[in-house]
């Protein structure tokens, strides 16, 4: 059985080309972070390696190699990956990196029969990468299946994205998370409502932050941060917008998150000012968030909403990131003595 949640129209076409032998050499799974794009990829490798008679049956030996990252013919090519200083995470996926992947592209399966290869973050490569990529691409060897994993696909090169099928995973609803959270161990009604409500149908996010008191930590910071840029003067918002620009030089996914919780925030402001309060994400900020939409119009609260959406688009299609974040702190409305959030979880 496969091992994914929410992706039935995916894993029906999957399974299908499985068994009338139509698979493609390549597949770009889209989607936002933590929504299966992994899960997927992994359970296709269970899936074609399987030794059941009704793959993926995640127990025969094969299955059991693959989810624990050790069988010879899966392999994952990853950010950072191989790094010796992590004080210093790489900031693309380099040639060498490709290199070493498809040094073993032309042999035979080792111990399956289809040698799996997951490329995550795949926007991330660089151009000798993703060139040197293409060649393979373009000519594919026998009983090898690509698996690119990307956030957004734009980034990609055209000639990339042409030679793979394209495969977009859905958000998962916030019952169906809240349901799945709810069958796991350690897990209480009010926590699983919550991550389900804060995951945005990204299932992966939601079981790291029950395992982890951390993620839920640091959403409280950015939450706080929020209520330090509504207060502050021009210069401390654009020593903000310095940070996370330099930030977003070295890891771009933090900002997306950070932003994402921002746009989060002032959404739940916009349904409590328009009395659509079962809707709101953040439930354990509920005082915080009555307190700052009564300070702002409704208005002013979309207008906000609009330009960290904005400011979010134009990121992704690479803008100059400083100049896009100054332009944000810009267009949030200085206000006065708003609750502090400080909030500790663990």
């Amino acid at each position: 059985m496969w091992q994914v949640l929410g992706q039935s129209r995916i894993v029906s076409l999957l399974q299908r080309s499985i068994e009338q032998g139509s698979l493609a050499h390549a597949y770009l799974l889209v989607g936002p972070a933590h929504v299966g794009k992994m899960t997927l990829a992994l359970a296709l490798a269970q899936a074609l390696n399987c030794k059941s008679d009704a793959p993926p049956c995640d127990k025969c030996a094969s299955c059991q190699r693959i989810a624990l990252g050790k069988h010879a013919d899966v392999q994952v090519i990853y950010l950072g990956q191989n790094s010796n200083d992590e004080s210093k995470p790489k900031a693309e996926i380099s040639i060498e990196q490709v290199k070493d992947m498809l040094h073993t592209c032309n042999l035979p399966p080792f111990e399956g029969e289809y040698k799996v290869y997951i490329i995550d973050e795949a926007e991330q490569m660089s151009t000798e990468a993703a060139n040197r990529l293409l060649k393979t691409l373009e000519e594919p060897p026998a009983r090898v299946v690509f698996l690119l994993l990307t956030t957004n696909d734009r980034l990609l090169p055209a000639t990339i994205v042409s030679r793979c099928q394209r495969l977009e995973l859905s958000r998962l609803t916030t019952d169906e998370v809240e349901s799945a959270l709810a069958r796991r161990d350690g897990i209480g009604a009010e926590k699983a409502e919550l991550l389900a409500r804060l995951s945005h149908g990204c299932l992966g996010w939601a079981i790291m932050a029950a395992k982890d008191a951390s993620l839920l930590q640091q959403r409280a910071e950015k939450l706080s941060q929020i209520m330090s840029v509504a207060r502050a003067d021009y210069v401390g918002r654009f020593d903000v917008a310095g940070q996370m620009a330099f930030q977003f030089s070295k890891r771009r996914e933090p900002v997306y998150e950070t932003l994402d919780s921002w746009l989060g925030w002032w959404r739940d402001m916009l349904l409590f000012k328009t009395d659509c309060r079962d809707a709101v994400v953040n439930i354990d900020f509920m005082d915080t968030l009555a307190d700052m939409a009564q300070r702002y119009t409704l208005a002013q609260i979309k207008d906000v909403i609009n330009a960290i959406q904005s400011a979010r688009d134009q990121l992704k299609l690479n803008a100059n990131a400083r100049l896009v974040l100054e332009v944000l702190m810009l267009s949030i409305p200085r206000i006065r003595d708003v609750n502090q959030v400080e909030v500790k979880y663990g």
